[in-house]
């Protein structure tokens, strides 16, 4: 047998004996393993139909903190970013001139009140006198005129006295809301007045609002909708969706519809309001704001990593049950996060492949795996 192999080798060239060798060691071998993809199921799933806007942050309380009164800065007591509650001292402004404003017109109000008490007096003898006809009744007018000029004097002095305390009261600067305290535009040294501008801004942090402008026409399918509701709620749940495509942990809710249209953008501002317990939401900010339109309802649901787009529109591949694949046309809803809805081309229970798309071609048999679904 030996000897007619070697008989064999020598009757062909050595390239095509190298071929039939491989050859015979790949047939013995076998052919190789299907490629391995990762599945998951078609999904029905309760969905609620959005409308997608773009929305901004806005602090349901926002002051700019200035000063009422003319002086020095003689402290500042927050750290510039910090949380501040209402009542809280931001800045001491020099106090030394308004106290003593104040112990004047305390000194002023007391030699009124001592006028007056003389001015009664002068006026109670001369009633007694002019009963005796011992002075003309001139002179008890006169008195009379006096003793109300006294009391005048003393409730100008109590006004100005009052006065000069609030402006005592204005050398301490503090929070009028519960919020975090921006940048601080004047330093302890300085000059300030009520025309110096801003000391300091605080801003609300929770809750915040969040407006959106929707169209004419937008509104008036919520109206319709609202209308042909049983309970009649015209507030809305929206959602927020952050810069970094992450979706807010917290719904909100509409609580204003502006009562006219804006003429440059030919929209209505809509305005909702949000629990922010972590600060994520800040004021100014831009969103993707979600509105929901209508009830849940059941829809088919699969991950936006399966879909597939070429010139002829979006696709997944599908798994059957004999383990080939197959090319499956699509219509796709709304998004939902990572998920998106179909409305047309699957049905529930449907194989798609997630992983390993670019291995496969339409009738190729391939090994599955379920892929986790977060």
């Amino acid at each position: 047998m030996a000897c007619r192999d070697n008989l064999f080798a020598r009757a062909i060239p050595l390239g095509a004996y190298i071929f039939i060798v491989c050859c015979r060691i790949a047939a013995a071998q076998g052919a190789p393993p299907p490629p391995a993809v990762s599945v998951v199921p078609v999904v029905s799933r309760q969905v609620t139909e959005t409308g997608d806007f773009i929305g901004r942050v806005v602090a349901i309380d926002k002051v700019e903190i200035v000063a009422r009164v003319s002086g020095f800065i003689k402290e500042r007591n927050f750290t510039e970013g910090q949380q501040v509650k209402t009542g809280d001292l931001l800045f001491r402004i020099e106090p030394d001139i308004y106290k003593a404003t104040v112990d004047q017109q305390s000194a002023n109000l007391a030699k009124a009140k001592a006028t007056e008490v003389n001015a009664n007096l002068q006026l109670q003898r001369g009633q007694e006198l002019v009963r005796n006809q011992n002075i003309p009744q001139s002179t008890v007018d006169q008195r009379a005129a006096d003793q109300q000029a006294a009391q005048a004097d003393v409730l100008q002095a109590q006004a100005l006295l009052e006065q000069a305390k609030i402006n005592l009261g204005y050398t301490e600067i503090r929070s009028p809301v519960d919020g975090r305290i921006g940048l601080a535009n004047f330093t302890v040294g300085n000059l300030v007045s009520p025309s110096s501008g801003t000391l300091a801004t605080i801003v609300s942090q929770d809750p915040i609002y969040v407006t959106f402008q929707a169209s004419e026409a937008d509104v008036i399918e919520y109206k319709h909708r609202i209308a042909a509701s049983a309970d009649k709620n015209p507030h809305v749940n929206i959602h927020i969706k952050l810069p970094d495509g992450s979706m807010y942990p917290h719904a909100g809710r509409t609580n204003l519809l502006d009562v006219q249209v804006q003429p440059d953008t030919d929209t209505i501002l809509v305005r909702a309001q949000l629990p922010n317990p972590e600060g994520m939401l800040i004021p100014s900010g831009i969103v993707g704001v979600l509105v929901e339109r209508g009830a849940p309802q059941s829809s088919l649901v699969i991950p936006q990593s399966a879909v597939q787009l070429d010139q002829a529109g979006r696709y997944v591949m599908v798994v059957g049950a004999d383990k080939k694949v197959e090319q499956r046309r699509i219509v796709t809803g709304v998004e939902q996060g990572r998920d998106i809805v179909v409305t047309q081309g699957l049905k529930e229970g449907d194989l798609v492949i997630v992983e390993g798309i670019q291995k496969v071609h339409p009738g190729q048999i391939v090994s599955t795996s379920v892929a986790a679904v977060n």
